[in-house]
Order: C-alpha cells, then sequence, then structure tokens
C-alpha cells in the first residue's frame, strides 16, 4: 500500500512540475502576444515615422529597456541568492529547489529576457506597418 501511495505522490509532483512549466510558457506567449496585438492597432493608424513620435512608442521602448536590463538584474539576484543560500540548507529537497530557483533565475534573466526582446523588436521594426523607422 506505501508503494502506490509513494508513486501517486511522485506522480502528481510531476505532474504539478509539467503544469508549472506549462502556465510559465503560457503567461510568456500571452505577454508578448498582447504586445504585438496592443501594437498593431497604433502603428496600422499611424503612418511611418508619425507613430514614432507617439506616446505608444515611448512606451513601447520603455518596456524593452526595463525586460532588457532589469530582467538581468533580477535574475541575477535571484541566481546569487540561491546560489548562496544552497550551503546553509540542510534537506535535500530545499537543496533540489535551491538548484532550481538557481538555473532559472540564469535562464529566464539573463538568457531569456534579453533575447525576447530582441526578438520582439525585430518583429516589430520589420514586420508591423510603420515601426520600421523607429528602431525599438
Amino acid at each position: 500500500m506505501t508503494d502506490s501511495t509513494t508513486s501517486s505522490t511522485v506522480e502528481s509532483h510531476e505532474t504539478a512540475t509539467t503544469l508549472d512549466r506549462a502556465r510559465r510558457w503560457l503567461r510568456i506567449v500571452l505577454v508578448f502576444g498582447g504586445l504585438i496585438v496592443l501594437v498593431e492597432p497604433a502603428a496600422a493608424q499611424s503612418a511611418g515615422s508619425a507613430f514614432c513620435d507617439t506616446d505608444m512608442a515611448q512606451t513601447i521602448q520603455n518596456i524593452f529597456t526595463l525586460i532588457q536590463f532589469g530582467g538581468p538584474l533580477v535574475g541575477g539576484v535571484v541566481a546569487l541568492g540561491a546560489t548562496v543560500a544552497l550551503p546553509f540548507v540542510r534537506r535535500s529537497d530545499w537543496k533540489k529547489e535551491m538548484k532550481s530557483i538557481r538555473n532559472q533565475g540564469l535562464l529566464w534573466g539573463v538568457i531569456v529576457a534579453p533575447l525576447g526582446t530582441q526578438i520582439v523588436a525585430f518583429l516589430l521594426n520589420n514586420v508591423v506597418a510603420g515601426g520600421s523607422s523607429c528602431g525599438f
């Protein structure tokens, strides 16, 4: 009876981890999709460089700057904090969690955030009408 309980606990933990990953990806897709959906109507209404002078263009540029430089800062601090805390944790499950936090901080903060802003900037500069002269 304990074997079936243990295996069901492990399966439920793996399912929960998979659901957490799926939720993270969904959030990222929704954020970037929302940016494109919000920007496209404004770009379509303005012609060429007229869009670059709008408050919407300035807001988008500020968001890119925040993500591009704030992402590595926050991710680096989280990863460094988890690395420093790792020797002081005794339980093996907490150590595993700390290692996961460290890896996620590095992955999302240092790699994905700057790369994601470059990809979205490329899409806005080359795909969205009216954004080509703004230089996001």
